[in-house]
């Protein structure tokens, strides 16, 4: 393939994080050419899963395929070409414009739209609350959890945004810690280690951050990362022997790139 059917062809998907890096890894492995957009300063928690982490590191490694952060159209192609994500700092999206790709997937999950819109390509797909399937999308991929999950949606929207994560081993809301004050993050407990009920497991300043549920830490964010309070920056996973899933791709990022990928099938074939 040339650099003129790359682009010709190439999936623009907006945002790297843990969910869109499902569908960025399927769609890869489904050989489609790919561009990743996101901002200069991501605040992803689950790092060891967002191909988003290229933009801090130069490149980041997920299961058996590596991202790399590129600044160029030129750059994306030799990294796409070379076996791997090219991911670029491009939070506005110009690079839409200028590529004008067959598809574009909004993977941000902001729960509202930031942008993007029907002309931005021939396939528009946004996931999650925000979207209006045959408004400002073509097609709107469910992400809450439960039996609609992953579900592709041709009028209408997703289910509303009901602020509770999913239940885990008897665990909603308290599997997530958020910022108690603004501040830089010292990180006590990275990835993958084990904490106990009450552990202080980071300081957002000089305020501690515990655990409110013993298990594995399965994200954080990044160390120095300037938080304002509130912030998601951390969860935990209470299954203390799924160490695994701490640097696996998660059932519900996979169910939702099975959604994108029926999504660009059927928009592009339905004539």
């Amino acid at each position: 393939m040339d650099k003129k059917d790359w682009a010709s062809r190439l999936v623009i998907v907006r945002g790297g994080g843990d969910i869109a890096t499902g569908t960025i890894y399927k769609l890869f492995s489904c050989h489609f050419p790919l561009l990743v957009l996101e901002k200069a300063n991501p605040s992803c928690i689950r790092r060891s899963v967002s191909f988003c982490e290229a933009v801090c590191g130069h490149e980041a490694v997920v299961e058996d395929l590596t991202a790399v952060r590129v600044s160029s159209p030129d750059e994306a192609f030799s990294c796409w070409k070379n076996g791997k994500i090219p991911v670029m700092v491009d939070p506005e999206g110009i690079m839409i414009r200028k590529l004008r790709p067959a598809v574009v997937v909004d993977a941000i999950l902001a729960k509202k739209n930031l942008g993007t819109g029907m002309e931005d390509a021939p396939v528009v797909i946004g996931l999650g609350p925000g979207f209006t399937a045959g408004k400002d999308v073509h097609a709107v991929v469910e992400t809450k959890r439960g039996h609609d999950l992953g579900r592709v949606i041709y009028q209408g929207t997703a289910s509303a945004d009901t602020g509770t994560p999913g239940i885990i081993a008897g665990y909603g809301a308290e599997r997530v810690i958020h910022a108690p004050a603004s501040g830089s993050v010292h990180i006590i407990k990275g990835i993958g280690e084990k904490t106990s009920m009450g552990e202080i497991i980071a300081y957002v300043g000089d305020v501690p951050v515990r655990a409110a549920i013993p298990g594995l830490i399965r994200g954080m964010i990044r160390e120095g990362y300037q938080a304002d309070e509130g912030l998601k920056i951390a969860d935990i996973d209470p299954r203390i022997d799924e160490y695994e899933n701490c640097y696996k791709i998660s059932d519900k990022a996979r169910c939702i790139a099975g959604g994108v990928l029926e999504a660009i099938l059927h928009e592009r074939t339905k004539e």
